[in-house]
């Protein structure tokens, strides 16, 4: 349970709304949250840089997090990018150049205002934990530290889009959702009645954002660009580097601390996408008072020992039973030096027919792997938003549908901590196909957690830039590196490897289904073992944030998950709800500026099992926004289906003002696979 702190060393003024003038005309609109004392002895400043709405869209956090940081003497601004919220122009995609170049403006004039010390710092989660590396690496000379929080350095290998060369299907979701969020009206309380109009070419020259990702295939050099792990030593600031293993980013926080050549520490916790205060699975820790240290630190040149001490914590897992609803994690904080820690060494299992053993066991012959398109089911969500229902289920399921090799029971409790890899030889007899590895924990009773997985696109063998089919039967030596993680099996527990060709429905499956040939006797799985893990404290254990918004629930929301299975047909279902709120948040307003929220989401995805060209993806959301006289709803649907050579991409947006037609756009793309 968080503490709501209402007595702070500094009395505030917020400031609604306030514009940044930009050299070529262009205004970013701003929040601010501003010491009063400032106008006597200017404070260091703090940057939030998203594109989702300072006004109605992140109000929930910012007012507790930006509201205890600006309390404890910081200027602190939420700024809205080019082209969304209440700013000027147009968002044409993510990540772009021109999103780095006025985010340097920004900085430069916050540093240049009366009230500031002439120090920036910058943080962000998601979107704005990518580009506070991504501005670390532009060294604007003002941007003095960063915290980062659920980002990455690596855009083509590490993002939402595609991971091991196959394609998300989280790719259509979030494009999807970016649609209906810029779907939403500049507030004309805020820029008058000429924000109408800005918005009317807003909605007129909405991208289709899962068409853009799914253009670049490959690692070219749009997804290089703002991947920080191009050049490391651009990054001359401080950083902090903050993940979970709940979420779907957490590898980069292992290169950072491999990598980085600056000051840097890393907090790992066992929690979801979601700023640590509000950690879930819990234990949440007190985030904010670890940044403030971190501020102080770097921002006020305080003395104080936020770079004592190990310089990774990270939330060691213990074993537990498998749930798709785990409010919380068993386990304890752990400490380390790296990313690649000095006291993991790389252990060696073999595999065997059903058997995986610490020693080989002669000539272990070939195995095929073949799964049917529907394994996967019980795995859970790519990017978990702290959501009941999206941890994997227990894996007995999807074992059935894949190849497996269990370990003799464990004499001791085994703890590892970083990258697992998974090496083989192999043959397929397709031109193209997948290779996915699951590592799991199978308790005595036969429950199977899964630990980590990964998985790599086969005819990416040759590099992330280039597709070069496989030759069908022709031998090849393949390295699976799976999601790094922190985690102790019990004594008594043994290790799972489970090895498929899908991943459904997180990965959009292959033109055609393909049979895999195993070497066992090349097979090797090397896991990252610690001895003898170092307990810490670790972080603040204690949540503290300033007040919560005014916020009024309306409707509680909900989020369903449902499997459906057609017999006759051998066809699968995967349905996800979120009813009154896209993450269950429900119906509600924000009381002290009147707006009244509401996006419900539904995704609907089929595929039959031995049928890789049936998949299909159904995407429909509304999204309603407004107060009296003044409302508007948005209307997307999105439907993904492939052939043999293409993506097939529909997708249509209505909107309406106060009831009436606004906007109708339809979209039809065939995307070379």
């Amino acid at each position: 349970m968080k503490q709501i702190v209402c007595d702070f060393p500094h009395a505030v003024t917020v400031t609604e709304h306030l514009w940044i003038p930009l050299r070529d005309g262009t205004r970013l609109a701003a929040r601010m949250w501003l010491p009063d004392s400032a106008a006597q002895a200017p404070v260091p400043a703090i940057l939030e840089y998203i594109p989702y709405r300072k006004r109605d869209g992140t109000r929930t956090r910012d007012e507790p997090m930006h509201g205890y940081f600006s309390g404890h003497g910081y200027a602190v601004l939420r700024v809205d990018m080019r082209g969304s919220g209440d700013s000027d122009g147009h968002l044409a995609d993510e990540y772009l150049l021109q999103e780095q170049e006025d985010a340097l403006e920004v900085i430069d004039w916050i540093s240049r205002q009366p009230w500031c010390s002439g120090a920036v710092g910058m943080m962000g989660k998601s979107w704005g934990g990518f580009n506070c590396l991504q501005l670390a690496a532009r060294r604007p000379p003002a941007l003095k530290a960063i915290i980062t929080v659920c980002s990455t350095d690596d855009r083509y290998n590490d993002d939402i889009h595609y991971k091991g060369g196959c394609l998300l299907n989280d790719n259509l979701w979030w494009g999807g959702i970016m649609m209906a969020y810029q779907s939403r009206p500049l507030d004309p309380e805020l820029v008058g009645e000429e924000g109408h109009q800005a918005w009317l070419a807003r909605l007129e020259n909405m991208p289709l954002f899962p068409a853009l990702w799914m253009e670049h295939p490959l690692r070219d050099d749009y997804w290089r660009h703002g991947s920080v792990c191009e050049d490391w030593a651009a990054i001359q600031c401080p950083v902090m580097a903050v993940g979970g293993w709940a979420d779907s980013y957490s590898n980069a926080v292992f290169r950072l601390m491999d990598n980085l050549q600056v000051p840097s520490r890393a907090i790992l916790g066992p929690w979801a996408h979601v700023y640590p205060q509000d950690g879930t699975p819990a234990p949440a820790i007190g985030f904010l008072q670890e940044g403030m240290r971190w501020w102080d630190h770097w921002l006020k040149g305080e003395d104080n020992d936020v770079m004592a001490g190990p310089r990774v914590q990270a939330w060691l897992c213990d074993s537990q039973p498998p749930s798709s609803q785990r409010p919380a994690a068993k386990g304890e904080w752990v400490g380390f030096n790296s990313g690649t820690a000095d006291n993991v060494d790389a252990r060696t299992w073999y595999l065997a027919r059903g058997q995986l053993n610490t020693q080989p066991k002669g000539s272990a012959g070939w195995i095929d792997v073949c799964s049917p398109q529907t394994h996967g089911l019980m795995g859970g969500e790519w990017m978990g938003a702290g959501v009941l229902g999206e941890s994997p289920a227990d894996q007995r399921i999807d074992d059935g549908q894949a190849v497996v090799f269990d370990g003799e029971p464990l004499a001791e409790p085994l703890a590892l901590f970083g990258f697992p890899v998974f090496s083989v030889v192999l043959k397929s007899d397709k031109p193209a196909a997948m290779l996915y590895v699951r590592l799991s924990d199978v308790a005595p009773d036969g429950a199977v957690n899964r630990v980590t997985h990964g998985w790599v696109n086969l005819a990416h063998l040759q590099g992330q830039d280039r597709h070069v089919p496989l030759t069908p039967g022709e031998p090849v030596t393949v390295d699976v590196q799976l999601d790094a993680i922190a985690w102790r099996f019990a004594a008594g527990h043994r290790i799972r490897v489970s090895l498929a060709t899908t991943f459904w429905p997180m990965i959009w499956p292959m033109a055609e289904e393909a049979t895999l040939s195993l070497d066992l006797a090349s097979a090797r799985l090397a896991l990252p073992v610690c001895d003898k893990p170092l307990p810490i404290a670790g972080p603040a254990p204690q949540p503290m944030t300033a007040a919560d918004t005014p916020l009024t629930v309306l409707s509680p929301g909900r989020v369903e998950r449902h499997l459906h299975y057609d017999v006759l047909t051998d066809t699968w279902t995967s349905v996800t709800e979120g009813i009154g709120g896209v993450f269950g948040e429900g119906v509600y307003r924000f009381d002290d500026i009147g707006t009244v929220v509401d996006h419900s989401l539904r995704r609907q995805l089929t595929i039959r099992s031995r049928d890789p060209l049936s998949a299909h993806y159904l995407l429909t959301q509304t999204m309603k926004i407004g107060r009296e006289g003044w409302w508007t709803e948005a209307d997307v649907v999105l439907e993904l289906r492939s052939d043999l050579t293409h993506f097939i991409l529909d997708a249509r947006m209505a909107v309406t003002f106060n009831g009436q037609p606004v906007a109708d756009k339809n979209w039809q793309r065939r995307i070379p696979r």
